[in-house]
């Protein structure tokens, strides 16, 4: 229910952008953002954004990315700048919110998009 995009290869130093929409099935969504995974790490939280505009962001992508959020659309983008190669990894949309206002808050996660910075 959650759909990336705007994964791919980038020299160090430069952008890129991420984007995911969450299908329109979901009753709501209170939080939207980005984890990612690198090669033999856990999954770690890289920027989020509540239904308020509330954001966090990891130590490494202060300054450097920014997460924004589309509430009618159900979509979130991390915009990635001055990338370096410890970014590489694959990134994760996560959502936490229900389908139906009977059913609990629940996370869901869409399938990753590969982000790879070559220095």
């Amino acid at each position: 229910q959650l759909v990336e995009s705007g994964g791919g290869l980038v020299q160090a130093g430069e952008s890129l952008t991420l984007s995911c929409v969450g299908s329109g099935d979901m009753y709501s969504i209170f939080s939207m953002g980005w984890y990612r995974q690198g090669p033999g790490d856990e999954r770690d939280l890289v920027a989020d954004i509540n239904i308020r505009g509330s954001t966090s962001y990891s130590d490494s992508a202060k300054d450097r990315f920014t997460v924004s959020r589309d509430n009618a659309a159900n979509t979130v983008t991390l915009q990635m700048n001055s990338l370096r190669s410890e970014d590489t990894g694959v990134y994760y949309c996560h959502a936490r919110g229900r389908a139906a206002v009977w059913l609990n808050d629940r996370d869901y996660w869409g399938q990753g998009t590969q982000v790879t910075v070559s220095s």
